[in-house]
């Protein structure tokens, strides 16, 4: 193959002739000094990025605080809704201390009588033994009448039939009902 030459003409028929002029790219060079620049100083650079952000942090705080204890002064309709508002939670907390105390008076009344009823009941045990009683006797009394208070409280009992016979024995197989299973006789088959 032959070496072939291309030359560009002008309109005139002059050969076109170009400068040849090195290549640089200057967006290259100013990446390439900016990263010099962070080699050298980038702690020192992150370290004042830190310190001017809690900076900025420490005085937006201190600023938010004096503005909020240092706003305008409370108008009177702002105490009197102040005020209107701690006395009403007064009330409720008085009147919630005033139930407070009236069920504690209720349940100390509840506890001195049961306490009244056992002393009488001891006394009452005491002199049927002194009578020569029997102490189960005056117990049983007691009791009866202790049951018939909290019968009220409580629900009444209901019969509760037994599920299967008393004598309902599932191994043996009797008593269960219509069902019944029987082991098979031990022992060699008969046959030959």
């Amino acid at each position: 193959m032959d070496d072939v030459e291309i030359e560009d003409v002008n309109d005139d028929g002059s050969p076109y002739h170009v400068e040849k002029v090195p290549l640089t790219n200057q967006d290259v060079t100013s990446l390439a000094l900016t990263g010099e620049f962070l080699s050298q100083y980038g702690w020192y650079l992150l370290a004042v990025t830190v310190m001017t952000y809690l900076l900025i942090q420490r005085l937006s705080k201190r600023r938010s605080t004096q503005n909020g204890s240092s706003s305008l002064p409370q108008t009177p309709q702002d105490a009197a809704f102040v005020a209107r508002r701690q006395e009403a939670m007064e009330a409720a907390r008085r009147k919630m201390q005033e139930e407070l105390d009236a069920k504690a008076a209720i349940f100390r009344d509840k506890q001195k009588q049961q306490e009244e009823e056992k002393r009488r009941q001891k006394i009452e045990v005491w002199e049927s033994m002194q009578q020569g009683k029997s102490y189960k006797g005056a117990a049983k009394l007691s009791q009866t009448s202790e049951e018939a208070n909290s019968s009220s409280l409580l629900k009444p009992k209901t019969d509760k039939k037994p599920l299967r016979s008393a004598d309902y024995n599932p191994l043996t197989g009797q008593g269960g009902g219509s069902c019944s299973w029987r082991p098979g006789r031990r022992g060699p088959s008969s046959g030959g």
